[in-house]
């Protein structure tokens, strides 16, 4: 079979992918990770089927927290699920990340890293996810956006094999918003 490429972005690459295996998508809508919560809602919008042929429930929620809320209750449920954030977003989440771990919920979550720091910047690096390194989550980390489209794919995998979140991390501003070539 002949290999297919395509030009994307980091966050239509990531969206694309994590869409094939959702089927419920709890989302709040944070920069830099925002457009693969948009894409995600637009899909939805537009009858586009995952690869279990159902269009992804997605669920918009008030915040951060609303989110990994939703999120718990439809693993709890049952779905294969799915959410997107970055930074301060993250940090509002703790309690349920945490909580997920425990409860051995397969989550995958993207994390479009971005600076935690006062005054609020935009500024990337890892300082979200690595507050969370001890929150007994599998974090994966993309160096390209190829390597983040291979790791979404995995970690949905390895995620339900283990049952056991897992954060997908890649570069806010950086591989989410850098257009390349990807397989």
């Amino acid at each position: 079979m002949a290999r297919k490429f395509k030009t994307m972005d980091g966050n239509n690459a990531a969206a694309y992918v994590s869409y094939a295996f959702t089927e419920v998508a709890g989302i709040y809508p944070i920069t830099p990770s925002s457009p693969m919560a948009d894409n995600v809602d637009q899909w939805a919008a537009q009858g586009r089927k995952n690869i279990f042929g159902t269009t992804v429930n997605v669920i918009e929620m008030q915040s951060e927290a609303g989110a990994a809320g939703t999120v718990h209750g439809s693993l709890a449920a049952g779905a294969l699920t799915t959410t997107y954030t970055a930074s301060q977003g993250l940090l509002f989440m703790v309690e349920a990340v945490y909580n997920a771990s425990g409860l051995g919920l397969p989550i995958v979550m993207t994390v479009a890293n971005r600076a935690i720091g006062a005054p609020i910047n935009i500024w990337n690096d890892h300082s979200d996810s690595m507050s969370q390194r001890d929150s007994g989550w599998i974090q994966l980390f993309a160096e390209t956006n190829q390597e983040a489209v291979d790791l979404h794919i995995q970690a949905f995998r390895i995620a339900e094999e283990l049952s056991l979140p897992v954060m997908v991390c890649m570069d806010g501003f950086v591989l989410t918003h850098a257009f390349e070539r990807m397989d």
